[in-house]
């Protein structure tokens, strides 16, 4: 018998899959128009009733979506399990973190077999010395469909921890306290906190801060006593301006308590003694229009990164005495080629973290001799980081690293001798070697002559002949960049044929701040053209084709996805859009939603015609068409503290009343879970694998 070539098992898999898919009947949401006015101009939004979360139509509205997602993957359901077991198959169950020191602890976060969730834990002034179990997160979220630790921190004398929870995934953390002699937690709960909590010198006052339960921004600083009533805590800060939101910290020195006040645009940094808790905040420099500032403190100076003159940013030292500009001394000049990312400080020396033409590089300068140096990593396309520092008397740098092809690893570098030593490589089970896939850096030229770099990886034995399938991958918003790093979850594509590659689009900050600057506000739609030219740039270099290439974007990467499936629909095969942003004017209309009005800097303020006219021109629901789209598969979380579940629910509906192809188009909800997807270590490999069988049954792989 003559041997089926793939193709046609492919084609044959595709036919039974549409075949089972046409038999399914998409639910159709009720039509029922709401007339939005603003400034002169009146859309009719058809589905604005799909944000009352509440309604049990909506629900069932949501169900129906999900019952029917699962009927048209049923042909895959069975490849998606074996997915997930093969990823999973890939993760060392019993790990640990490399342990770091702070205040003669070791610190180290475990995992056991089969666990969902770390465990954390401590041991006093050696690694070989008996462990204390800080927090296990799997009994303390025994039972609950979500469970997350967010912050967490240890008082001064090493007694009392304070740490955060989450158990709906809205990202309201409630605070609590625990006596690590003892073991035992104190009776108060702090609700609707942002999660972070820090400890005074007193070994009982802690700093927190409370969000908004409407806008979930964080917006007030309170200061509590450890055993006493959560009523009674004192309220330290207040913040007015609804464009703000705010964090905590401590310094590394531990001398000073930070409050970090920032928005996209200007930030304000207050201050008091830790051993003064009852202090005034100081303000240290006050906030004004384009200048961003984070602040460190060691010895009798505060060391500021700063965009003060600076798009890139520049580090300026300052007396403790006296924080006003005009005593500023410039450390690290402003560069025009080089994005000031970080700092780290140590006794004897300064490290930086900088980007240049795309890439992170770790630059190393002895504060004493003035010299400088980089480390070298070999690789065209990598990730490197300052890793937990808590020390400053140490020559030793903590720092981790990963590629494409490298897993995440953990390293030690010896500033005086300048030798490295790998502590750590993070093990992948099932025959992985780094040497059987090769990575590239590639650069297509946006329509503007803009240059865009792309990172790619693929396994050998890839043919540049635009058969091949490739995932596009691309986030392009508030100035974060896209790095270069490991996914063992990836390797199932390219073992399989795919290539991947992530865009280093405009609207992120690769290439220094000019570039974020280039896709945001009015100039937004280069973040979808640059991500278009990439794609036909790759296609041209017969890397994939349009049969062939898929996208791939989540949140604001998600109002990607939308932008370019109505500007570009025929370049792509098949769109994965996780919790979307495509809603865009009437989320950016209504202050009551979470982080609206903290997002005016970044995408513009729509209560004025020319940001509502501009904003208008591209928001994905508004600008959907009577056209052929490429299959869709589109996730959300029915709790999403950042993207609201009903703007990719509104949009699937409209869609699915507008298009005018046959392409699969399928929304998933988790009704569990929010933004970041399910807790668990192997429950969220559950949303990767629904993901990669999508794109195999579009494609016909049946193995």
């Amino acid at each position: 018998m003559k041997k089926s070539t793939p193709l046609l098992v492919g084609a044959y898999a595709m036919a039974l899959g549409a075949a089972q898919a046409q038999t399914a009947v998409p639910p159709v949401a009720a039509i029922k128009p709401k007339q939005l006015t603003m400034l002169g101009n009146t859309r009719t939004d058809n589905y604005y009733w799909l944000n009352e979360r509440s309604n049990p139509e909506v629900i069932s509205y949501l169900e129906a979506e999900n019952a029917y997602f699962d009927q048209v993957m049923a042909p895959v359901k069975g490849l998606e399990e074996k997915l997930y077991a093969e990823i999973k198959g890939r993760i060392q169950e019993k790990d640990e973190s490399v342990p770091y020191r702070d205040n003669g602890y070791y610190y180290y976060t475990r995992f056991e077999e089969g666990a969902e969730y770390p465990i954390y834990c401590r041991k006093k002034g050696s690694v070989k010395a008996p462990e204390e179990v800080l927090l296990n997160a799997n009994l303390l979220g025994k039972g609950k469909p979500y469970y997350q630790i967010g912050g967490w921190e240890v008082s001064d004398n090493n007694q009392l921890l304070a740490f955060s929870e989450d158990t709906v995934s809205r990202r309201l953390y409630t605070l609590r306290f625990k006596d690590l002699k003892t073991g035992k937690l104190y009776p108060e709960a702090i609700p609707n906190t942002g999660g972070e909590a820090v400890w005074a010198a007193d070994n009982k006052t802690v700093f927190y801060t409370r969000k908004d339960v409407t806008t979930l921004l964080p917006y007030q600083v309170y200061r509590h006593t450890l055993g006493s009533d959560p009523k009674q805590d004192a309220l330290v800060y207040e913040e007015k301006d609804n464009t703000y939101s705010m964090g905590l910290g401590r310094s590394k020195s531990r001398k000073y308590i930070g409050v970090q006040l920032h928005s996209t645009l200007s930030s304000e940094f207050r201050y008091l003694e830790a051993a003064n808790p009852t202090g005034e905040l100081k303000v240290f420099w006050p906030r004004e229009k384009d200048h961003l500032y984070e602040v460190e403190h060691m010895g009798d100076k505060f060391y500021v990164r700063t965009n003060w003159q600076s798009p890139n940013y520049r580090l300026v030292e300052t007396p403790i005495t006296n924080t006003a500009k005009s005593a500023w001394k410039e450390l690290v000049p402003h560069r025009k080629d080089v994005f000031l990312e970080n700092m780290e400080l140590f006794r004897n020396y300064l490290v930086l973290g900088e980007r240049k033409e795309g890439l992170l590089q770790l630059s190393v300068r002895d504060w004493k001799s003035g010299k400088q140096h980089y480390l070298n990593f070999g690789e065209p396309a990598y990730t490197a980081a300052i890793s937990v520092n808590r020390e400053f008397d140490t020559p030793v740098l903590r720092y981790t690293y990963t590629s494409l092809t490298t897993p995440s690893s953990t390293y030690d570098y010896d500033m005086n001798t300048h030798r490295k030593t790998l502590l750590k490589e993070q093990k992948v089970l099932g025959g992985f070697k780094k040497e059987d896939y090769v990575t590239e850096r590639l650069y297509a030229t946006a329509a503007d002559g803009t240059r865009i770099p792309i990172s790619v990886v693929y396994k050998k034995g890839f043919k540049k002949d635009g058969k091949a399938p490739m995932l596009q991958y691309a986030y392009g918003s508030y100035g974060i960049s896209t790095n270069a790093t490991f996914s063992p979850a990836r390797l199932s594509l390219l073992n399989r044929g795919f290539a991947f590659a992530i865009c280093h689009i405009r609207g992120g900050q690769e290439m220094g701040r000019d570039w974020y600057e280039a896709g945001k506000l009015l100039r937004k739609k280069n973040t979808f053209t640059d991500f278009t030219d990439c794609s036909q740039y790759l296609i041209q270099q017969k890397y994939t084709s349009p049969a062939t290439l898929f996208a791939q974007g989540g949140s604001a990467g998600g109002l990607l996805m939308g932008a370019v499936v109505n500007l570009h629909p025929e370049l792509y095969k098949g769109v994965l859009a996780g919790v979307p942003f495509v809603d865009v004017v009437t989320t950016m209309l209504d202050a009551s939603l979470p982080l609206t009005t903290s997002e005016y800097d970044e995408w513009g303020n729509p209560n004025q015609k020319e940001y509502y006219d501009y904003m208008l021109s591209y928001s994905p629901y508004d600008n959907v068409k009577a056209q052929a789209y490429p299959n869709m598969l589109v996730t959300t979380g029915l709790h999403d503290s950042q993207v609201q579940y009903f703007e990719p629910a509104k949009w699937v509906a409209k869609l699915r009343a507008m298009k005018t192809d046959k392409n699969l188009l399928l929304l998933h909800t988790d009704m569990a879970a929010g933004h970041g997807g399910a807790s668990g270590r192997f429950k969220s490999i559950h949303d990767v694998a629904r993901q990669y069988a999508f794109m195999f049954l579009l494609l016909g792989i049946k193995a």
